[in-house]
Order: C-alpha cells, then structure tokens, then sequence
C-alpha cells in the first residue's frame, strides 16, 4: 500500500496539542489565583478562566488526534497492512483527514477510539454510543459526536475538491466509521454507512473491491499526482 502522509501538518499540530495544554494549565492557575487574590477583578479573573478552558479544549482535541500513540493515521494503516501498491491512503493531505483509494473505489475514512458499544438509532437516525464516563465524555471530547454531519461534510468537500480536477470524471465517494479501542463492541450493521472495528477494515475493502466501484489505474494516479505530485511507498 503506498502511503501519503502530511508529515509537516502532524508535526504542527503535535506541537499545538502539547503546548495549548501546558499554557491553558498556566492560564487556568492564574485565573484562580486572580480570583482569590484579587477579588474585585472578577472580569480578568473570569477571562482568563474562560481562556483557559479554551485552550484546554484545543489541547485535548488535538491531543487525541496527533499526539495520542499511536495516532489515528497509523492505527488505519496498522489495519489496512497487506494491501498492495493498488491502494493509496492519504494522511492530512486532501479535503479530508484519511482517504483511501484504490480497487474498491474512493473511501473516506472516519477513525474513532471511544469504547463502550455502538449502535445506529434508525428512529433518530444517528449513531449513539452506549456507556462510558459522563465526565469523560464532556470534559475529555470522548465522544463521537455527529458522524452523519461529518460523513456529509467531508464527501461534499471531496467531491468540490475532485471536481477541480480536468477532464476528470468523479468516482462514487463512499465513507466508513472505523472503530479502533479493542474495547469497544460494534452493533451497527443497520447503520446508512459501514460501521464496524479496525480487525474487519480490510475484509470490506477487499469486498467492495469485486464491486463496480472499482477505481481505475489511470484515475487512482491521476488524484495521487493531484493532492502528491511525489508519494511514496
């Protein structure tokens, strides 16, 4: 499998997710002491709390996506291992985070760590996690949010992005929640987009490769030369 990774932009964002967190602690502290200090400084005391939650939130979110080992770009690649030179996977340099490309057509790839059990609430139309720490959930960003706004978002950015491409015919985009935690239980086989753990990643792409959706030789280089002019293996 050849892969394409933004090396510069993890690096960039490896540094906000470590420093946000130190500085938001910095700030936070500051606010407190502010506030048992000086007590009719409420509005300085009040921002600087506000700030450095903030901050706090930053470093969380990045520190779950570039600073948390390994990252979510190295568990895709740690579950589509065994796939040959036909498949490309994208890292941070494209519209979206994670693209896969290759026979089974043009994949968009949503990675989440959470555990707990997940399910697909067809009355209400989204995906719904069941247990876990309420504490967690709102202070840590566990959670996993709105797939369906994300899945929506992220193909729409692709297909404006593709559609730049001359003379080029755009693919069917299809996308996939993979679920990473070993202690996480997937149920959600009712889901409108495949669902499913990390283990049974490359079961379904070498699946949906006997489709029709099969990407060309001559289309999987032309969006390689598009978002990499010079990938690598």
């Amino acid at each position: 499998m050849i892969l394409i990774r933004n090396d510069k932009l993890i690096k960039r964002n490896t540094q906000i997710g470590r420093y946000s967190g130190i500085l938001s602690i910095a700030i936070l502290a500051g606010g407190m002491y502010l506030s048992f200090r000086y007590q009719d400084q409420v509005l300085f005391s009040m921002a600087a709390l506000i700030l450095g939650f903030t901050l706090s939130q930053v470093g969380i979110l990045y520190s779950n996506r570039f600073v948390r080992s390994p990252r979510p770009d190295q568990e895709l690649d740690n579950a589509l291992k065994g796939l040959d030179d036909q498949y490309t996977i994208i890292h941070y340099q494209s519209p979206v985070s994670h693209l896969l490309l290759g026979p089974a057509g043009i994949w968009v790839l949503f990675p989440f760590y959470q555990k707990g059990r997940i399910i697909y609430d067809e009355k209400k139309g989204r995906w719904k996690r069941l247990g876990g720490n309420f504490y967690l959930r709102f202070f840590a960003q566990d959670t996993i949010g709105r797939p369906a706004q994300e899945i929506n978002d992220a193909e729409k950015r692709l297909q404006k992005s593709l559609g730049n491409i001359p003379e080029f015919e755009l693919p069917l985009i299809k996308s996939a929640l993979v679920f990473t935690n070993e202690n996480v239980k997937v149920d959600a086989d009712n889901a409108p987009s495949p669902t499913l753990h990390a283990r049974q990643l490359k079961k379904l792409i070498r699946k949906e490769a006997k489709g029709a959706t099969a990407l060309s030789t001559h289309d999987l280089k032309t969006i390689q030369d598009y978002y990499n002019p010079t990938h690598q293996k």
